[in-house]
């Protein structure tokens, strides 16, 4: 048999789409632009639709699927994709990490990096080439129920961090057969949301768009992102599954980016049913292709729709060829044709949840925790400890001196709190949501401080208190467009027994660690919250152990951050862990311990009470008064905000050039000092402050960090630099610009104003 151009290898990657292309008939070239959900079967799929990918496939389901394709005419490989977002979700055993919330919070680019790579060498064993990940959005209102995928609220550093994901899901290239193909989302302005609602009209004019919103992904597509996937929002009454602005003329067209877009979940559809832009699936299909959409989700009706507007003259078959061209060039970049990638069990065995990726995962857990509160230097618990031989905390001069802590809290044995959202039993898909993750894997609050404790030591448990139950929406079981609601939230009461069981446990106890925080069911999409407050039986249950007198730490195990009562942030400490994944619970008892020093940040801000949203740092000046009537706009805990177990102190701030030019860099120093006696890990942050802009402007910005080690009574001399090319706004014509005039400099342990030290520079014009 003779072989065909499209399957020579050695042809020009271009030239093989072109034959291909060639010889596609329309059914088969609109098939290639749906990718469609698995779980109910594969064969209409692939031999009637011609579908290009598949997502939500059982591990069943992706080999029935990569048979179909080897029975159809040309044989062209499927796409198999799914949200392995902090790890393979919806594979039994995989290697489960922080949520991207928490991996913000270590504010390292490696951590991000690693735990992409090491989710690619698993996924790629499975069949599986493309992750919808990572999310690129910019937390804005905390009620939103996807907080807990973004890298918190700040453009640079979520940049960066995406940035890092994009460099370990795609590894040295697409031709790395344990490269996946990364996808940056939700273009653009996603959780610019009302009310907190999730897709809501994000009302966002284009300049704020080129402010906050479009530089992290401007950042990942020159990264190399290879596909991109569009929101659900509309902005200006335009779904931006059609906004052709947004889609060729800045992405493709300013940034070149030549990669592939792919809708969201059904977003052609709701044109349709929800929004009500579009009469039927003909017009919504031919405003989909005309903006330049390649892939359609989970749209069948797409199929019919995208023939008939060809039919109808709405759109043409060589705009559907421009878009097939790009999703076959993915398809031969990874080399799928000669290599479809199938499953591979024996890889499977040796990589999947093996010894060295719980490692990495335990790495990548310990610096994602931020300790946010340490009043009296209650922590570390039991003073002086170490790891021993055997993984227990002991004194580096004999055992310590036996304790008991008690363990209450919600959380403190709950695995699906630690994994979160995108982890088996989030309810997903249909294969994971009873059994999840295998329980032995994972290690909560409770198991990390059995396991770790000194000898001699006794921790005790208690629940205390319920958040609530799943159950069914009351609003039915399906969606208009027939796909199932997710179940929701059924808060619980307190329960006045099971909180006299944690305030004994507490009274009887040298120290009680606290674990609350919310839940699958309050976090993900369609699960924005309307307050921010602790739910079910959890208050009730601080504010009496709080009563009790023993010293009390206060671990909170959220999807974002949630408002604390006052029980909570009076406590002795207070320990943030976002979704912490399989590992958090041996990684928080080994910070409660002293056994990691802690060296996490908050990517994001904590509020005090929920009518503050929005409460992210670098919010635009302007307005009347430095408070509410009635409350503090004080946030309970800033961006940036962290501390460590030892006291240190930044001075001496220093520039070393005071005028610049445009193409100029600010260069500084400043004096880190360990006053105290244990390590100290800090993230030295550098903002910058434009005193006078021609339009308004944020009071600060992160522009750069430094990870610094500072050992006990050292001081260390930390150089920062910024291009003065960074010192932006963006004018009226919504052009990036640096603006001649006199800027701050401003560099500490936080954005807040009393941690940073200024200095001044001027830019010449």
């Amino acid at each position: 048999m003779d072989t065909l151009p499209y399957q020579d290898p050695s042809l020009p990657i271009g030239e093989r789409v072109a034959d291909l292309v060639s010889r596609m008939t329309l059914p088969e070239k609109v098939g290639q632009m749906l990718q469609l959900d698995a779980q109910p079967g594969v064969d209409d799929l692939v031999e009637d639709m011609h579908v290009g990918s598949i997502l939500h496939s059982s591990p069943q389901r992706v080999l029935e699927a990569l048979d179909a394709v080897g029975r159809t005419r040309l044989r062209i490989p499927l796409l198999v994709a799914d949200d392995a977002i902090h790890g393979y979700s919806f594979w039994r055993g995989a290697t489960i990490f922080p949520s991207q919330l928490g991996v913000a919070s270590s504010w390292d680019p490696a951590a991000a990096e690693l735990m992409a790579r090491v989710t690619a060498v698993e996924v790629s064993s499975t069949g599986l080439h493309w992750t919808f990940s990572p999310v690129v959005c910019i937390t804005r209102d905390l009620r939103w129920g996807r907080v807990n995928e973004t890298f918190g609220e700040d453009p640079f550093l979520l940049g960066e961090l995406a940035a890092a994901m994009v460099r370990g899901y795609q590894g040295d290239g697409l031709t790395d057969p344990t490269a996946i193909l990364a996808c940056a989302k939700h273009f653009a302005g996603y959780s610019e949301t009302q009310g907190g609602r999730d897709a809501s009209e994000a009302d966002i004019s284009r300049r704020k768009l080129r402010s906050w919103f479009l530089p992290p992904f401007e950042r990942v597509a020159r990264e190399g992102a290879r596909t991109f996937m569009i929101g659900y929002q509309s902005t200006d009454g335009v779904p931006i599954v059609v906004n052709s602005w947004l889609l060729q003329d800045v992405l493709r067209g300013e940034w070149g980016w030549t990669g592939t877009l792919i809708t969201d979940w059904d977003n052609v559809g709701r044109m349709v049913w929800e929004q009500k832009i579009a009469a039927d699936h003909t017009q919504a299909a031919a405003m989909a292709v005309n903006a330049g959409n390649d892939m359609v989700m989970t749209t069948p009706g797409f199929f019919e729709g995208a023939q008939k507007a060809v039919a109808d003259g709405l759109i043409t078959e060589a705009q559907i060829d421009a878009a097939v061209a790009r999703i076959l060039t993915v398809k031969f970049e990874l080399g799928l044709f000669e290599d479809p990638r199938r499953p591979d069990p024996a890889r499977q065995a040796q990589v999947i949840g093996s010894a060295a990726h719980q490692q990495a995962n335990l790495e990548v857990t310990r610096r994602s925790l931020v300790l946010l509160r340490n009043e009296g230097g209650v922590l570390p618990l039991g003073g002086d400890l170490v790891a021993g031989d055997d993984g227990r905390a002991t004194g580096p001069a004999g055992a310590p001196a036996p304790r008991t802590v008690a363990v209450v809290g919600p959380n403190a044995d709950d695995v699906d709190a630690q994994l979160g959202d995108w982890a088996g039993r989030s309810g997903q898909v249909d294969w994971m949501r009873e059994e999840g993750h295998p329980r032995h894997m994972s290690e909560t609050v409770l198991d990390g401080l059995r396991a770790v404790a000194p000898a001699g030591w006794t921790v005790t448990y208690a629940q205390g208190a319920e958040i609530g139950e799943l159950g069914p929406d009351p609003d039915g079981e399906v969606y208009p467009d027939g796909q199932p609601r997710m179940p929701i939230m059924h808060a619980a009461e307190p329960d006045a027994a099971m909180v006299a069981g944690a305030v004994a446990a507490a009274e009887a106890a040298d120290h009680v660690v606290a674990v609350v925080g919310d839940t699958i069911g309050l976090m993900g999409e369609t699960r924005s919250t309307a307050t921010l407050e602790l739910v079910g039986g959890q208050v009730a249950l601080l504010d009496a152990l709080a009563a009790t007198g023993t010293p009390m730490t206060v671990v909170v195990i959220a999807s974002k951050p949630l408002v604390l009562p006052d029980s909570a942030l009076g406590a002795d400490a207070v320990v943030w862990a976002a979704n912490p994944g399989m590992r958090g619970g041996r990684a928080i008892a080994e910070l409660l311990l002293g056994l990691v020093e802690p060296a996490g940040r908050l990517p994001v801000t904590f509020a005090r009470h929920v009518g503050q949203q929005p409460v992210y740092y670098n919010q635009l000046r302007g307005q009347h008064g430095t408070r509410y009537a009635d409350l503090t706009q004080d946030p309970a805990f800033a961006f940036g905000e962290g501390v460590s177990y030892s006291s240190v102190e930044y001075t001496d701030l220093t520039v070393a050039e005071q005028t610049l030019g445009a193409d100029g860099t600010v260069r500084a120093q400043v004096t880190v000092t360990n006053t105290g006696t244990r390590p100290s890990h800090e993230v030295v942050q550098v903002y910058v402050s434009d005193l006078v802009t021609s339009l308004t402007w944020t009071e600060k910005e992160l522009k750069a960090y430094r990870h610094v080690d500072v050992a006990p009574g050292e001081s260390v001399t930390v150089d920062v630099e910024v291009p003065v090319a960074d010192c932006t706004i963006v004018d009226a014509e919504g052009r990036r610009v640096v603006e001649p005039g006199d800027f701050e400099l401003l560099v500490g342990r936080s954005s807040r104003d009393r941690d940073l030290l200024r200095a001044g520079f001027t830019v010449a014009g």
